[in-house]
């Protein structure tokens, strides 16, 4: 089974500071860094990095083009990256002395997706193939449709929540995997468990992974609920934390392993990406994560 990843691809902008900025402030950066970035990046590098077989479709500019070259070159196909006229997305983080981030997004050419690009994108995809989605890109609502019509599984990662996404046809997602600024965005509550009972009542077929930060994840399908606590370590920079969660619990299902091992595989991944600085060259592979994980 096959992962089309139709998502964005951004340069992240990070800038370490003592201190996320206040209105009104001027602060001077201990450091600048430019990294690769984007959610559909990150994940896109995840699942790969965790064994998945993936394609990315999405849009850069010139000033993008490494990007491309990066995911070709970390195993990721890229037939259906287009280079276009338009600036490439971007991200502006901040990240402080205890790792946090904030972020601005810039979408660029991320929200220059056509109806022929996405059509050519899911060409090569059938029965059983899995459409991955961020709300970092346009077309989100065209794709669930032709994705769902080739039989395809849909995991969506509501991020960043805009009202776009309440137009969405959320009843054809398979996957949430979301954190709990989001969960309570398309759930009304803001208890995690009220959040996962709110969410399973509107797509009761659908699996539920709710992000709960330090208090690690929460996994509810059906009857099942399962808690996964993370693994300590001390952060470095959490950008692309939620992104490497996203790809390896994916990567791990694809694989037809259980939610809790899955779960665990994730949470794993993300403890270890946080240890390093930037976000989709922090993301470790496969291999390390299963000998660091026997430790614990």
């Amino acid at each position: 089974m096959k992962v089309l990843n139709f998502g964005s691809l951004n340069i992240d902008l990070v800038y370490g500071v003592s201190h996320h900025a206040r209105t009104g402030e001027t602060l001077t950066t201990r450091d600048f860094k430019r990294h690769m970035g984007g959610k559909g990046l990150n994940q896109s590098v995840a699942l790969c990095r965790a064994g998945a077989e993936v394609y990315h479709a999405g849009c850069v500019g010139g000033d993008g083009v490494f990007l491309r070259d990066y995911l070709r070159d970390s195993g990721v196909n890229v037939d259906q990256v287009q280079v276009i006229d338009e600036a490439t997305g971007h991200a502006v983080i901040q990240v402080n002395s205890e790792g946090d981030n904030c972020i601005l997004l810039y979408p660029g050419a991320n929200r220059c997706q056509t109806k022929e690009s996405m059509e050519k994108a899911l060409e090569c995809f059938g029965e059983g193939d899995l459409l991955l989605m961020q709300n970092e890109t346009n077309g989100l609502k065209e794709m669930m449709h032709a994705a769902r019509e080739k039989g395809m599984r849909i995991a969506l990662n509501p991020s960043p929540i805009d009202d776009t996404l309440l137009t969405l046809p959320m009843e054809l997602v398979d996957y949430f995997i979301l954190n709990e600024i989001e969960g309570a965005a398309l759930s009304g509550e803001t208890e995690p468990e009220r959040i996962v009972e709110a969410l399973l009542k509107k797509y009761p077929q659908a699996h539920i992974v709710l992000t709960l930060g330090g208090a690690g994840s929460l996994y509810a399908r059906g009857d099942v609920r399962i808690r996964q606590p993370i693994f300590k370590v001390k952060a470095v920079d959490t950008t692309g934390a939620g992104d490497t969660f996203t790809g390896y619990f994916l990567a791990s299902q694809l694989r037809g392993e259980d939610a809790a091992q899955s779960l665990r595989m994730a949470a794993a991944a993300a403890a270890i990406e946080v240890t390093r600085p930037g976000a989709a060259q922090a993301i470790p592979a496969l291999d390390e994560v299963n000998s660091w994980i026997v430790t614990k």
